[in-house]
Parts: structure tokens; C-alpha cells; sequence
């Protein structure tokens, strides 16, 4: 069994976050470490981390800086630098995987590429739903309870469901759209250190996409697994949404596409000039 590092960021979002650990509770793959990366949280955070540690048995990292605006490139690279694990399963504070998640990524994981799967997004009223039966019981994850709470049918709800059949007819149709997606993703740590992680250039907005860019740019291939594996988003405010920011964000990433950069211009090696040292 493929043992895994879970990263994913959070920030002031205890509600959400104690769901997200709900599932990762509830996972068939039994091997993996999860780590926390924490943008700048209140104690309130680290305290219910402290408390689900106790009551799910999870392994968990809590990786923490001080708030000092949206840094959330800087807080991966932290939480990369102390996985313990060869193979990194990205995914989000705000994002619930299925019991077989984690399953899946262990077992697709391939040398030479990164897994690029999706997720599918939530109502306000639907994630505010979400109890710990719901997660346990993997109901949530059904379009026919997901539809009692207010969410409208959809095609997308094939995506709650992970099966060789569905993803034999999709994933040939969503090829081109292949790209990294922080909320379910897969990454050897190698590759990773190699594109000198998370650029921290960049705020919010597309910092997923250009490590993608970065890694293909390397000759590292995406993977498919939009259909593979599956996770469901909760719906949440987006405040730090900041027009200008997300234009330099897209600057950057064409100039990642049109130059061929392989490493972060500011990231991994950056921070460990600054003297930033693992936790341990």
C-alpha cells in the first residue's frame, strides 16, 4: 500500500474544515499523513484541529504562519517541505473527499506524471447540510440527497460518480482542459521540489494551474482523473478575490507558458534561504 501526504490550506474556516476531516476520517486507504496548511488562523482553528486529532486518530500536521494577507503560495510550500511522503495528494480546506479518494490516488500515482482531478461544487444550503452522518454514511456524495437539499440536477453530478465506465466515455472529452486543479490533485514530492514548489508570487487565483504549466513545461504529463476520483466543494464568501491580483496571476502564467520556466521564480529553495526550517 502506497502510503500519501495529504496537503491542503486553510484559513478561519472551522466549520468547514471539521468536515473535510470528517471525510479523511472515513477513507478505505488506510496509509497517509494529513497536513494542515494554515494561512494565518485564529487559535480557534489549531484548537479544533487538536480535538479531531484526539477523536478520528488522524496523523495531522498543523503547519502555521501569521496572518499577513493572502499567502497561501508560501504556507504550501511550508507544508511541502514537511511531508514525510513520497507521493503529495493536494486538496482543499473547503472540499470533502469520498471514502474511496485517496484510494484511487494511490493507485493511479504514476512516475512521470501528476493526477489532475475536479470536484463538484456545492450550494451555500447544501454544505451548510453536511453532518457527520451525511459523511460517514457517504450520502452526501448522492445526487438524489444533494437534490433534496436544493441542488439542481446537472451534468456535472457525473462526477460524483467515479466508475471505469463513466470515466472511459468523459475523460477523452475533457482532455484539453487537463490541468492542475488544487482541489484534487496528485504530485511526486520530487517533481515538485524540482519546480521549486508553489510560486509565491502570486495571490489568489490560478496558482494551481501555473505549477500545472510549470510541470508540463518540465515533461511531466497530466493524468485525468477528473472521473477517477471525487471530492465535493462547499460553497464559501471569496472576499480576497482581488481583480488586479488575479491579472498579474494570468500575466504570469502566460509568461510560464510562452518562456517554458520549469522553476518558481520565488518558492521552495527561496524560503529555505530565508532560514525557514521544518517542523519536527
Amino acid at each position: 500500500m502506497r502510503a500519501l501526504s495529504v496537503i491542503f490550506t486553510t484559513y478561519n474556516a472551522t466549520a468547514w474544515l471539521e468536515k473535510v476531516l470528517w471525510g479523511f476520517a472515513c477513507q478505505s486507504h488506510g496509509e497517509f499523513e494529513v497536513i494542515i496548511a494554515d494561512d494565518g488562523s485564529k487559535p480557534e482553528t489549531g484548537t479544533l484541529i487538536s480535538r479531531l486529532k484526539g477523536e478520528t486518530g488522524l496523523d495531522i500536521t498543523h503547519v502555521w504562519h501569521e496572518d499577513d494577507g493572502f499567502r497561501k503560495c508560501r504556507i504550501l510550500n511550508k507544508a511541502i517541505l514537511q511531508a514525510a511522503h513520497e507521493y503529495i495528494v493536494f486538496t482543499d480546506g473547503d472540499c470533502i473527499p469520498h471514502r474511496d479518494f485517496l484510494k484511487t490516488h494511490a493507485a493511479i500515482a504514476t512516475p512521470g506524471r501528476f493526477a489532475s482531478g475536479s470536484y463538484f461544487r456545492l450550494s451555500m444550503p447544501a454544505s451548510e447540510a453536511i453532518e457527520r452522518s451525511h459523511v460517514e454514511s457517504g450520502e452526501c456524495f448522492k445526487p438524489e440527497w444533494l437534490q433534496a437539499q436544493g441542488m439542481p440536477r446537472s451534468k456535472q453530478m457525473r462526477r460524483l460518480v467515479a466508475s471505469p465506465l463513466v470515466d472511459r466515455i468523459m475523460s477523452p472529452l475533457t482532455m484539453r482542459s487537463c490541468t492542475l486543479k488544487g482541489g484534487n490533485a496528485g504530485v511526486w514530492r520530487s517533481d515538485l521540489l524540482a519546480a521549486n514548489g508553489y510560486d509565491e508570487r502570486l495571490g489568489y487565483g490560478g496558482q494551481d494551474r501555473e505549477l500545472g504549466v510549470r510541470l508540463q513545461n518540465a515533461g511531466i504529463r497530466p493524468l485525468n482523473a477528473r472521473y477517477k476520483t471525487t471530492c465535493i466543494h462547499l460553497e464559501h464568501p471569496r472576499g480576497y478575490a482581488d481583480p488586479a491580483i488575479m491579472a498579474r496571476n494570468k500575466a504570469i502564467l502566460r509568461d510560464t507558458a510562452k518562456t517554458g520556466r520549469v522553476r518558481a521564480e520565488r518558492g521552495i529553495q527561496e524560503l529555505l534561504d530565508e532560514g525557514y526550517r521544518v517542523q519536527g
